[in-house]
């Protein structure tokens, strides 16, 4: 979308500056660049052809975690994040793509096996050193200026992929909804352990759960401004959920669910695939929002044995979960659900991370001042487990759990809810 015609809605912004005291990037920079007043004043510069498209912008528009906590501070309400997103999408246009996206889009990301080879070679790389020694070499900065250091960000990667342990299919369950689990890329590659209780969570509540072979939602392109190779994995994607098939598609990913929520505004209301990709975002359940509405007990509810009596457990919140889909009480409620832990809230729990999907990898040493904060929180509460419901924000907190050396447990919100001993 060319952003002159949004041009009204940037006009709405006052300047007051209120959107600074919420900005992760402002508050570790203090650079006006970095925060939404001064990303607006860009936007107007450049529709009022006082600043040129060139590759100089791309600092400023690419550096925004598109967090939302800005529009949620700004009393206008103006939707920087959104305009963000088209001003990316025009620069791609304008400037050029980048080669790396280009491949990941449209040659890793709609083919689910292809990217699990892509982990398992990164896998290989971590176990045997060559990662080590590659990046010491200077060989990896072929993927960015900043991979080399954001290859410690993940620790190490599992043996199999989880879809390479269940494969898709319908199973049998105990309950009496037609569930179909959207499985984010994520929680395939890195975590299989959460989509391991996901699914026995689902089993209990689901009369048939239907894994998904299902490829990337289409998040990761729509944040670098590729609206087309977004279409186009919600368009590879919505045949494995049309019709009245599932009474809810869940994902344990908050990131991919809030996404698919926002399937129809990939296309226009004259495209044959609005309509379901309309259907498709009215049935999308959080995982948190499913469990929510089951009510009462939930299903294997309880704390692994090795844990201590009544550990101290906080919860952060990922900006698709709280912001992206209005989902707070729901984790919360869940976690003070379950026997034989202490709830404590986390302070700024809605402070973003940093993860940001791939922006800790982009964006390195920034992502790591953002992070720094929200270590500091996790530290000042006391917490021993850190609960939260998005693969990115996993990956990232327990890369900052790790440099600071605290003895806290990052897990999923399936991983504690679903505790069958």
């Amino acid at each position: 979308m060319d952003i002159e015609n949004q041009y009204d809605e940037i006009a709405r912004c006052n300047r007051c500056g209120f959107c600074q005291v919420a900005c992760p990037v402002f508050r570790a920079t203090g650079h006006e660049a970095g925060v939404a007043r001064g990303r607006i004043a860009l936007l107007r510069a450049l529709i009022e052809k006082r600043v040129e498209w060139d590759r100089q912008l791309e600092e400023p528009l690419f550096a925004c975690l598109l967090c939302g906590a800005c529009t949620a501070n700004c009393f206008p309400a103006v939707a920087t994040a959104d305009l963000v997103l088209d001003a990316r999408s025009e620069y791609l246009e304008r400037v050029g793509r980048n080669r790396l996206h280009r491949l990941l889009f449209k040659h890793l990301l709609p083919h689910p096996r292809r990217l699990r080879l892509a982990a398992r070679a990164a896998a290989l790389g971590k176990r045997s050193g060559l990662s080590r020694v590659a990046a010491a070499l200077g060989l990896l900065r072929i993927f960015g200026r900043d991979f080399p250091r954001a290859e410690q960000i993940v620790d190490r990667f599992p043996e199999q992929a989880f879809r390479e342990q269940v494969k898709p299919g319908t199973i049998e369950g105990k309950g009496t909804l037609r569930i179909g689990y959207f499985v984010g890329c994520g929680t395939d590659l890195l975590f299989p352990d959460v989509a391991r209780s996901t699914l026995a969570l689902l089993c209990e509540l689901g009369s048939t759960v239907e894994v998904l072979d299902n490829c990337c939602c289409g998040l990761p392109p729509l944040t670098y401004g590729d609206r087309a190779a977004a279409r186009d994995l919600a368009a590879k994607n919505l045949p494995l959920v049309a019709g009245d098939r599932f009474d809810a598609i869940v994902t344990d990913c908050s990131s991919c669910a809030a996404f698919l929520k926002k399937y129809p505004t990939l296309f226009e209301p004259s495209d044959p695939l609005h309509k379901p990709a309309q259907a498709c975002a009215e049935r999308v359940c959080d995982l948190s929002q499913l469990l929510t509405s089951a009510g009462g007990t939930l299903p294997g509810g309880g704390l692994p044995a090795d844990w201590r009596e009544k550990p101290i457990v906080t919860y952060h919140d990922p900006c698709h979960a709280s912001r992206g889909q209005g989902l707070v009480e729901e984790p919360r409620e869940i976690l003070r659900s379950i026997p034989g832990l202490e709830y404590r809230e986390l302070p700024e729990a809605d402070w973003c991370c940093g993860g940001a999907g791939s922006y800790a990898v982009a964006h390195y040493d920034l992502s790591q001042q953002v992070l720094q904060r929200k270590i500091d929180n996790v530290q000042r509460s006391g917490a021993e487990v850190l609960v939260t419901s998005c693969p990115a924000c996993i990956v990232q907190l327990s890369h900052g759990i790790r440099k600071r050396g605290l003895a806290v447990r990052v897990c999923h919100l399936s991983e504690l809810t679903n505790r069958q001993e």
